[in-house]
């Protein structure tokens, strides 16, 4: 294996990993906030119409990790810094 292939690798599978770790806490808080959402709206049914406004808002800032985790997927997979700097030290 040359080196332009260990890279390659290396970013694909810090990639997944990203992914895969970054996706496991949003998709428990996004549960965890729909249970008691749900709970919420069954003892208290006269502020649904709150309770969903709020957890849309909160299910929002939760997603928001997990799309932030797939943009560095993104950026290691197809905007990889680390190839300038390979390039420049090989001389290629």
């Amino acid at each position: 294996m040359d080196a332009n292939t260990v890279i390659a690798a290396i970013s694909i599978f810090t990639a997944g990993i990203t992914i895969a770790i970054g996706s496991i806490a949003p998709a428990l808080g996004e549960g965890r906030a729909l249970a008691q959402a749900l709970s919420s709206i069954a003892q208290q049914p006269d502020e649904a119409s709150t309770i969903t406004r709020t957890l849309f808002v909160g299910l929002a800032m939760v997603e928001s990790t997990a799309i932030y985790c797939f943009v560095i997927s993104m950026i290691l997979i197809f905007a990889n810094p680390f190839w300038n700097h390979f390039l420049q030290s090989t001389g290629g």
